[in-house]
């Protein structure tokens, strides 16, 4: 029987995904065939399968981790906020529809039929199954059609390895107190705790692991120690690039964050560049002056542009492309910096045409048909190889458009401005390639760099894997994973 573990949370972002991928990496390296699997997340950094599906990033990077391509079945169900109460929902790969939290709250035990189908395939092929939950077991008030913990945990079978973040404080309390809230059957379920991003003498922790396991009869499974080269991984938080205002160092690049960003991963190689200083400018601050600035993919690009003209950030584009500065729209980003977005069907907003920058000459259509597929070329004039994915709804089209920015198998894609300042692309992930990156960041002033991005995620993956090898009992974990139903 395929063994099978879940890790859980006493909150959001105590690290869950992080360790799973390294887990994935560990056990991988052991000749373990590992299937990473989310029941379901929450998220606008979506990642693109082979078969042309949606999964969020994080499960991407454990596939890699475990040395599996993606697969729709590895996060069945995908929540994708387009507003304050509602999101785009993706079932195993596919778009549903739109709903607003109190439709989906009432509809979501319908998608756990889907979410085991997933979790079955996937372990039918797997030796073991590393399932990350979703926040916390403790809101207890979403329990009832839960598919997202404790329910996915009881349906499937699952033991269950609770995560508490020593760093953000009151560590103790969070674990002790998940177990108060918590009915008994779900309580039971859990097997064990381990403590994540611990800093300083891990000993000095040694009377705070006996008082949890005291109050909680759980045994503690280690103390992780903070990993700082978890930030070097691709970010599933666009904050976790957590790069400051600029120093005078280095090229600054600057970019937006819009509300409803999405598949920022463009931004990643970036922030990994030593000659770059990626400013992410907040709402409320001015655009510092920079050598450029990217305006990011958008989950609502009509909100969004609303949105900048609101933070007063189109007079900042405007006035840092007359004074001659390069600005790049990627997805969302390349749509808002057209003539014009209409959205005629109402499938983003109320809104059926909006104004845009009008410094590129494209106008975007929005439409229903989405277009989610992987991407090979190169770029126009250099032939420079760029790979990634395409994620949109929505075409552009216009003068523009016949200087294409690359060239993919269907011809010319995204568009170029007569002075060659302004660029827009649809094509997610292009910074990945070294040379084209190199010879990118070179044109802006950027001093050259020897960074291998792809190896270099897969080293800290390595490092990562060590690191939970030595601060966790992975004989306990398997232990545990093999008391799955």
């Amino acid at each position: 029987m395929t063994r099978a573990v879940m890790f859980q949370g006493t909150g959001s972002n105590v690290g869950k995904s992080t360790i799973v991928a390294g887990l994935a990496r560990l056990l991988a390296r052991r000749g373990m065939t590992v299937a990473p699997f989310k029941p379901q997340n929450m998220s606008n950094n979506a990642a693109v399968t082979a078969d042309g599906g949606e999964i969020g990033r994080a499960q991407a990077l454990q596939a890699r981790a475990a040395g599996l391509p993606a697969s729709v079945h590895m996060n069945p169900v995908l929540l994708k906020p387009e507003s304050e109460i509602g999101a785009q929902v993706i079932v195993q790969g596919r778009r549903l529809g739109t709903m607003r939290a109190r439709e989906y709250g009432s509809r979501k035990a319908e998608l756990l039929p889907f979410v085991l189908d997933s979790y079955e395939r996937l372990a039918r092929d797997a030796d073991i199954v590393l399932v990350e939950g979703a926040g916390s077991p403790a809101e207890i008030n979403l329990r009832a059609g839960d598919i997202a913990n404790m329910g996915f945990a009881e349906a499937a079978g699952l033991p269950v390895i609770l995560i508490g973040d020593i760093d953000r404080g009151g560590v103790i309390a969070s674990l002790v107190g998940t177990r108060a809230v918590l009915p008994r059957a779900d309580r039971d379920r859990i097997a064990g705790y381990l403590i994540n991003r611990m800093r300083g003498d891990a000993t000095l922790f040694d009377a705070g692991l006996t008082a949890i396991t005291a109050a909680t009869g759980w045994p503690g499974l280690g103390v992780v120690p903070w990993f700082a080269e978890a930030g070097r991984l691709p970010a599933e938080d666009i904050l976790d690039l957590g790069r400051s205002r600029p120093d005078g160092k280095g090229c600054v690049i600057a970019v937006l964050l819009l509300p409803r960003i999405a598949n920022f991963d463009d931004l990643d190689p970036l922030a990994q560049e030593p000659g770059v200083e990626l400013v992410l400018v907040k709402p409320g601050e001015a655009i510092p002056v920079a050598d450029l600035i990217i305006l990011p993919g958008s989950k609502s690009t009509i909100a969004d542009l609303a949105f900048l003209r609101t933070e007063g950030w189109d007079v900042d584009i405007l006035a840092h492309h007359r004074r001659g500065g390069r600005v790049i729209g990627l997805c969302g980003g390349y749509q808002m910096l057209g003539r014009s977005i209409a959205d005629p069907e109402g499938i983003e907003s109320g809104t059926r045409i909006a104004e845009g920058l009008g410094l590129l000459a494209v106008d975007t259509v929005l439409g229903d048909d989405k277009t989610t597929t992987a991407f090979a070329g190169h770029e126009a004039g250099s032939d420079l190889a760029v790979s990634g994915y395409e994620i949109h709804l929505g075409h552009s089209d216009g003068e523009d458009r016949r200087r294409p920015w690359l060239i993919g198998p269907d011809g010319g894609e995204g568009a170029i401005s007569p002075d060659g300042r302004v660029r827009g692309s649809y094509v997610h992930g292009l910074f990945s390639a070294d040379a084209f990156r190199r010879d990118f960041l070179s044109s802006i002033g950027a001093a050259p760099s020897k960074l291998d991005y792809e190896a270099e995620v897969d080293a800290v993956l390595d490092r990562l894997a060590d690191h939970l090898e030595t601060h966790l009992d992975i004989g306990a974990i398997l232990t545990i994973a093999a008391t799955a139903r």
